[in-house]
């Protein structure tokens, strides 16, 4: 069955089918820059006006960060489904189960969700929860419907069946170390396919601590912290950079 045969007009989708469709297509530039209006133009608050305290905060904010981050890992390494789509529309040429698709249908974007959650823990602006959580569940509860719809055209019963017994965003954790026993994990491509997120996620933490310490007066505790900052952007950056030049002369295409 062909790509045009398993459109549906626009007129019978759903709103929210539309609205996950433009989400999709933008996501990178949308999420973006309504992440970082919100983690710039609202002022990290320290957890109950205690450096202390906001420490701890700053150290379960990474912590749930990272958690998503491992959990993208996980499921890129056993098993990759392409969520870039074709120019800019939802697609699939096959139906992916494998690996943690065996567990749950999404848990590329709820590793998403963890990771962004994660950041506004570290910002602690109650505005940045308040906007920014809900903005972010919506769109992906709206991306996620525009997947399902055209994944239920493109796959039919075998999807229905498949939605049936997993879960959409919980996962299943029960036979996972069997699922995954018998498959190869994939270093190479979490590398390829994970580089620039994690950059880009580990940058904004860097960021939000550096708003933070720009808000403190001048010390000499300060200076030493930015220059601190400043030396773990540039470690960053390298890595970032030659996992980019790998990327470009090694990396298969297949990945």
């Amino acid at each position: 069955m062909s790509e045009s045969a398993t459109e549906a007009p626009v007129q019978c989708r759903s709103a929210l089918e539309r609205i996950g469709g433009f989400f999709f297509q933008y996501r990178n530039l949308v999420f973006t820059g309504i992440l970082f209006a919100l983690l710039l133009g609202l002022r990290p608050v320290p957890l109950g006006g205690s450096p202390a305290l906001d420490g701890w905060m700053d150290v379960a904010g990474f912590s749930i960060a990272l958690l998503g981050q491992a959990l993208r890992v996980a499921v890129i390494g056993y098993a990759y489904i392409v969520r870039g789509g074709r120019k800019g529309k939802v697609y699939a040429d096959r139906l992916v189960t494998e690996g943690f698709f065996n567990h749950a249908r999404n848990p590329l974007y709820l590793g998403n969700l963890l990771v962004l959650a994660g950041l506004f823990m570290i910002h602690n602006n109650p505005w940045g929860y308040l906007i920014g959580l809900p903005i972010f569940l919506f769109a992906y509860v709206a991306i996620v419907a525009a997947e399902e719809a055209y994944l239920s055209r493109q796959f039919g019963a075998e999807y229905r069946e498949y939605c049936r017994r997993v879960a959409r965003w919980i996962p299943r954790l029960r036979g996972l170390r069997q699922t995954v026993s018998g498959m190869q994990f994939s270093w190479r491509r979490v590398l390829v396919k994970e580089y620039q997120s994690t950059f880009a996620w580990l940058t904004a933490v860097l960021g939000i601590q550096c708003y933070e310490a720009l808000l403190e007066p001048s010390s000499p505790r300060r200076n030493a912290v930015l220059a601190l900052l400043a030396g773990q952007f540039l470690a960053l950056t390298v890595i970032f950079y030659r996992a980019r030049v790998w990327k470009k002369r090694h990396a298969p295409k297949n990945l």
